[in-house]
Order: structure tokens, then sequence, then C-alpha cells
């Protein structure tokens, strides 16, 4: 139940035809996982935070450095050096009390990834490397849970959403994040944030992004990206919508999809 200052908290989505308060229910019974503290994952953390999300877990090794403030807003100048999962974990606790947070001071790897997102309901990948993309994607796919991904850089950024576990209207299954991205890009092939710049504003955009999609899931407001990415220019503001569909040329489809144990062998 709601308490009354949880209905005056939220009282702006109870009025909400598509959310309500029964919305506002799943709302605080869900449990959302998000990957990385930085860019993008500090204004997933914060509006979901707001949202009322009962749950938030949160995966970074990492610890505040000065660079870091341009753009990941949750952490501020006098917690340099601190864990971030501590930092964001003090910010959220000071905006929504009744947050319950988790945090998980460690690097995903295929040891524990399995656990981590097993444990929640939906999962928020905001890191900024393709080995952890990929991890986290396939580890979703095999955990059955939806996974909301983005990915930024210097002025442009995309986001999706990934059901691969369920199916469309027509009993056709979504695709997953190896059947938009087959393979991962050759080391050094693709600059970094840190080699190649990017405006601090670009993350909020789409991880405030990330946030909506995961609000709409929880809720079942409206329609989440599952099947489209969408490709967004702060340059000159425009949006693109790409479809794509599941392909059968990727390992975990087909006639003989690899295990857990057998994809992993391949990496």
């Amino acid at each position: 139940m709601l308490s009354p200052a949880e209905l005056e908290r939220y009282a702006r989505h109870i009025v909400l035809k598509d959310i309500g308060g029964p919305g506002q229910q799943k709302l605080k019974k869900a449990r959302v996982l998000v990957i990385g503290a930085g860019g993008l994952g500090a204004p997933v953390l914060q509006y979901l935070a707001a949202a009322g999300v009962g749950t938030l877990g949160i995966v970074d090794d990492d610890t505040v450095s000065l660079s870091n403030l341009q753009r990941q807003v949750i952490h501020t100048t006098d917690q340099l050096s601190e864990p971030k999962v501590a930092s964001a974990a003090e910010a959220i606790a000071a905006l929504n009390p009744n947050v319950e947070i988790e945090p998980h001071l460690t690097r995903l790897t295929a040891q524990n990834v399995m656990q981590l997102v097993s444990s929640y309901d939906v999962v928020v990948d905001g890191s900024d490397n393709f080995d952890t993309r990929y991890l986290v994607s396939d580890a979703c796919f095999f955990a059955k849970k939806t996974l909301v991904s983005a990915a930024v850089s210097q002025f442009d950024g995309s986001i999706t959403t990934l059901k691969p576990y369920a199916t469309d209207d027509n009993n056709t299954p979504f695709p997953s994040y190896r059947c938009l991205f087959p393979k991962k890009p050759a080391p050094g092939s693709v600059l970094t944030c840190e080699q190649a710049g990017i405006v601090g504003a670009l993350t909020g955009i789409l991880g405030t992004m990330q946030a909506m999609e995961v609000i709409k899931k929880i809720t079942g407001a409206g329609e989440c990206l599952v099947g489209r990415l969408v490709l967004f220019d702060a340059l000159t503001f425009r949006m693109e919508t790409i479809r794509y569909k599941r392909s059968a040329s990727n390992p975990l489809h087909g006639d003989a999809p690899l295990s857990w144990a057998e994809l992993l062998e391949t990496q």
C-alpha cells in the first residue's frame, strides 16, 4: 500500500490514466538493476528513484573522479574518490527515502552476471564498453529479463529495449541484442568517450529516455522500443527509428542455439 506521504509524492503519476494508483503500486514493487553509475546511469537512477521504483540495484566498481562531474550529475565534488555505488546511494536516499538501494561494488563478469540480473525484474545497461554490453545482453536473454540498452558518443546516442524471451501479436519472437549487433567491434576500432569526448547533456537525454522505457515496461503504459533502435543526433536534434527483427544467423537462435556455457566458450 502507498502511505499518505507517498500518495502526495507521486500525485502527478496517480492522476495519469496510464499509470494511476495500480501503476504506482507496480513501480513500488519493482526491482531494477542499473549497470553503471556514470553518465547514463546517473539520470536513470535519479528519475527511477523519483518515480518510486521500490528497489534499485547499482553495479559499478569505479570511484568518482573530477572528470566525471561534467556529465555524471548524481555525484558531487565533495564525493571525489568515493565508490560510485556509495555516492549514488547517498543521492538516492536524499531524493527518495522510500527507495531501497542495493549497491554492488563489483565489475560484471561471466561468473557473477547471471546471479545479478536474475535477481531483478528489469535491467538497464549504462555501461561504456562493448564487452559489458554483450555480457549483459546475453545474460538477460538467458535469464528472460527485459533489458533497456543505450549508448552515447560525442553528440550522438542510441537506445532500444530488448525482450527476446517474448513474442509479438503474431507469435513471432522478438529480437535480441545480437540480432541488432551480430559481432563486437574489433578492439580499438571505436573511440572511447575519454578519447573522442562527449557532451554531458547528451547522457542526460539518453539516460532519461532509458528511465522512461523502464517506467513504461513496469506500468504497462505505452509501447516500448522493442524491435526498434532510436538514433539521436544532438547537433541537429533529429531522431531516426530503425526497425530490426530476429535473425536466424544469431548464435542464440536458429536450429541449434548455443547454451550459456557454450556461448561463453566462444567469447
